[in-house]
């Protein structure tokens, strides 16, 4: 797309990707579909359609037998290349049910299986609750399933962050029964009361504050082919991916990905990439956390004491 395709209003701009979008997913619009999904006059339309052409006048061209726009062969997004994986991502929320197909761009879905076990939908009163309780600083109390064993499902809780991975929300949050920092799978919460402020600063969570990078490579253990197949996947270079990550969060990364075994111990299939520095990363989790609890617990008994 040309630099002037920056300075756009933003009505206009939208109206364009439409055009780029049905060109691309269906390969054919006209001018009614325009109008009908924005709510404009066909002569608008028209105007938004010639100025389409400007943009990308070699990607579409008008045929009177179908009198619809199709897409030319010489076809090359111009408004939703970068954007592309936001509507792949669109056919994942539609299949999942997290969409409507009528809240998107799409004329007709593309045949699509999306593979999942699902979970139950998020609550929205309890997302809501979480929410204001990061905004205000809050500590809320929570009936949690917990995974840990325990068998008391009250917690008090101070939640200073979101965080998502491998398809769940995590709630990053200080925890009063145990005065350290923790996730709480979002979906597993099932009430939030009691709003009160919050007594710990999160500037304590070392674990969340601290970003450390992670190495990762195509397991040597493949061939050289399936090495080179492996960084064009992951779009490493010089056969390497350095990846920010929050050292709370690498744990789930890591789980994911098999990055926390040991080298030798998966087949190479099975453990498609390593993790260069993988004592390093541990170690660094460890020690976050173990600042973090003796931090916590100073500033207790610094309470305590006055």
């Amino acid at each position: 797309m040309e630099d002037g395709g920056e300075q756009l209003r933003w009505g206009v701009r939208r109206r364009l990707e439409f055009i780029d979008f049905r060109l691309f997913w269906d390969g054919r619009f006209n001018r009614s579909d325009l109008a009908d999904t924005f709510g404009i006059s066909t002569q608008q339309a028209s105007a938004d359609i010639a100025q389409y052409e400007k943009f990308a006048a070699g990607n579409l061209h008008y045929d009177r037998a179908e009198k619809a726009y199709t897409r030319a062969e010489a076809f090359s997004p111009a408004f939703i290349g970068e954007t592309i994986e936001r509507y792949l991502l669109q056919l994942v929320a539609i299949e999942n049910r997290w969409m409507r197909p009528e809240d998107t761009w799409f004329d007709a879905i593309p045949p699509v299986e999306v593979l999942t076990l699902g979970r139950r939908p998020t609550d929205p009163t309890v997302l809501l609750r979480v929410l204001d309780a990061i905004r205000r600083k809050s500590e809320i109390d929570i009936e949690y399933a917990s995974l840990t064993g325990s068998m008391q499902p009250s917690r008090t809780i101070a939640p200073h962050a979101l965080s998502h991975s491998a398809g769940r929300w995590y709630i990053r949050s200080w925890s009063r029964d145990h005065n350290d920092f923790r996730d709480y799978n979002l979906n597993r919460i099932a009430s939030v009361t009691n709003h009160r402020p919050a007594s710990v600063d999160p500037a304590l969570d070392f674990e969340w504050v601290h970003i450390i990078n992670l190495v990762i490579l195509p397991n040597p253990g493949l061939s050289a082919e399936r090495q080179a197949a492996i960084a064009a996947e992951h779009g490493m270079t010089d056969g390497h991916l350095i990846r920010p990550c929050r050292l709370s969060l690498s744990f789930y990364l890591m789980s994911e990905y098999n990055l926390d075994v040991e080298p030798g111990v998966l087949k190479p299939e099975k453990q498609q990439i390593i993790l260069q520095n993988r004592d390093e990363v541990t170690q660094a989790r460890a020690m976050s956390r173990k600042m973090s609890i003796e931090a916590l617990a100073r500033t207790s008994a610094s309470r305590s004491s006055t």
